[in-house]
């Protein structure tokens, strides 16, 4: 839901108010009382994902995603010191 910014034109009273898109623009004003609000224009924003649902790396680059395959493909077991990440077997003791 959209932030939208009000004045009155009665008591120049200015403020924010979180709604939805479809809610009616609000007509009154909450500090003298008259139908005298409108809402301004303001100078529009991005769509900003935040919470626990989106992450970083949902949208990177193409050439990023490329390099990302590249790697699944060959079946690079390295991590990002480059040590071997597969636990090596012991010989059993008797």
């Amino acid at each position: 839901m959209p932030t939208y910014e009000y004045r009155c034109q009665a008591c120049e009273h200015q403020f924010e108010l979180f709604q939805s898109i479809t809610a009616p623009p609000e007509r009154r004003c909450p500090r003298c009382g008259r139908l005298k609000l409108r809402r301004l224009i303001g100078p529009g924003a991005a769509i900003l994902f935040k919470g626990s649902g989106f992450y970083k790396t949902d949208y990177r680059s193409p050439s990023y995603k490329k390099a990302a395959d590249a790697d699944k493909a060959g079946g690079n077991d390295a991590d990002s010191t480059g040590s071997n990440t597969a636990k090596k077997e012991t010989p059993a003791k008797k």
